[in-house]
């Protein structure tokens, strides 16, 4: 009502700043009911279907934007300003000294125009904000996942159009590179065709994906069943499911196997998707999934065979998720190499065995195993955050070879070519 006699009387409603802000949203589209007065653009209304308003709060502000209400921290504002002084966009590094930031700040006017929003802080500093990249970089606008996946079973996975690509198309086209990339990303696993059989030529075709992780196992690794190192997978015996480099505080994120050689008969390669199975337990009993989500397990690996000494340790939980949204990003499964449990008391423990037996009955279940005979000239591609491999015992010789990859570099690679990470 005071507001409405004001208007009447010709008060500019930029006069009214003060008593109107932190009050209420300010629609900009009294301008269409009232020509003539000069409004204060609280709020941007752009095409009818872009809404932008906001509220000033005591601690944070609040602004609606395409039906999207987020609210932002101050300190977050003008920690995150993108202007000359604050942010180099060259580097694409922060400027900004952010211990520097009055921890009580609060804007002293908020004005918009028709794509951004304009911040001018008690030293007058301005920043300004494109309404889109605000949307982008909200916490209210995280609602996706941080990696697009399609989890599987073995129907899924057979049913899925997986793409043939070769060796030379890879190495020569970087839309075949982005189409490998693209499935491998989606579903954990997959295949390129015609590799030269040597260890050359696997070595080009993983730097074509990306770098090379080094580990105790050097940087191409040759195997066979010969024992040379104190590990069960340089037997012929059968390996169940598991993820490799537990033992890591970071276990390796891609692995690559190239089968060189096998006279003999078995050693058909199993995998499974273990979000998957993962997944089916969060849904079967929530607080199994939980539970493997808190308590940190040890895995190690002890090795003096020959000339070969190593003590390697990880430590984490058996599922790891993202804090804020709950997504699961990696599967620490590997009962070969899990260590003495001694991270929780005993009754805790107990529910722990109770969960772990819950995933390990989903994981074994035959409706979630594909098998794959791998042969020379097929190279296979594994997410080992995502993907357990195992395989039946065999006879007579099988020589492998393969690596592993930094699993950042393979996302840079994914990025470059244009895929949405």
């Amino acid at each position: 009502m005071y507001l409405n006699r004001l208007l009447r009387f010709g008060v500019s409603v930029q006069h009214l700043k003060t008593d109107v802000q932190g009050m209420r949203p300010w629609h900009c589209r009294i301008k269409q009911l009232i020509p003539a007065v000069n409004t204060l653009r609280c709020q941007h209304s752009a095409p009818d279907s872009m809404n932008c308003s906001w509220l000033i709060h005591d601690n944070h502000l609040e602004l609606t934007y395409s039906d999207l209400v987020m609210r932002f921290d101050y300190v977050w504002l003008r920690d995150h300003c993108r202007s000359a002084s604050c942010f180099n966009t060259k580097t694409n590094q922060r400027s900004l000294d952010t211990a520097q930031v009055d921890l009580a700040i609060k804007p002293a006017n908020i004005r918009s125009d028709n794509d951004a929003i304009y911040i001018t802080w008690p030293d007058n500093h301005m920043t300004k904000f494109g309404l889109s990249w605000l949307a982008k970089h909200s916490f209210e606008g995280q609602n996706q996942t941080v990696q697009k996946r399609i989890l599987w079973n073995a129907a899924v996975y057979n049913k899925a159009k997986m793409p043939y690509v070769t060796y030379n198309a890879v190495m020569e086209s970087d839309k075949e590179l982005k189409k490998f990339l693209e499935a491998f990303l989606l579903y954990g696993v997959s295949f390129i065709e015609e590799v030269p059989v040597s260890i050359e030529a696997t070595e080009a075709i993983a730097l074509r994906i990306g770098l090379i992780r080094e580990s105790i196992y050097g940087r191409m690794w040759d195997l066979t069943s010969d024992f040379s190192r104190g590990d069960t997978a340089y037997t012929k015996v059968a390996l169940d499911r598991h993820i490799d480099t537990t033992y890591f505080q970071e276990p390796c994120g891609v692995q690559l196997f190239h089968c060189l050689k096998h006279d003999g008969t078995g050693g058909r390669t199993l995998l499974e998707d273990g979000f998957n199975a993962a997944e089916n337990v969060r849904k079967q009993s929530p607080d199994n999934f939980d539970l493997l989500t808190k308590v940190p397990i040890k895995h190690e690996y002890i090795e003096k065979v020959g000339e070969c000494h190593n003590h390697m340790i990880g430590i984490g939980p058996v599922l790891n998720v993202y804090p804020w949204n709950n997504e699961l990003y990696l599967i620490r499964y590997n009962n070969y190499d899990r260590a003495v449990i001694s991270t929780a008391p005993h009754d805790v423990i107990h529910q722990w065995y109770i969960a772990h037996r819950a995933l390990t009955t989903e994981l074994r279940k035959p409706e979630n195993e594909i098998w794959v005979k791998l042969k020379p000239g097929k190279v296979l591609f594994i997410d080992n955050w995502r993907v357990l491999h195992g395989r039946d015992a065999f006879t007579g010789y099988r020589r492998l070879c393969g690596c592993y990859l930094m699993r950042d570099d393979v996302l840079n690679t994914a990025r470059f070519l244009g895929i949405q990470i």
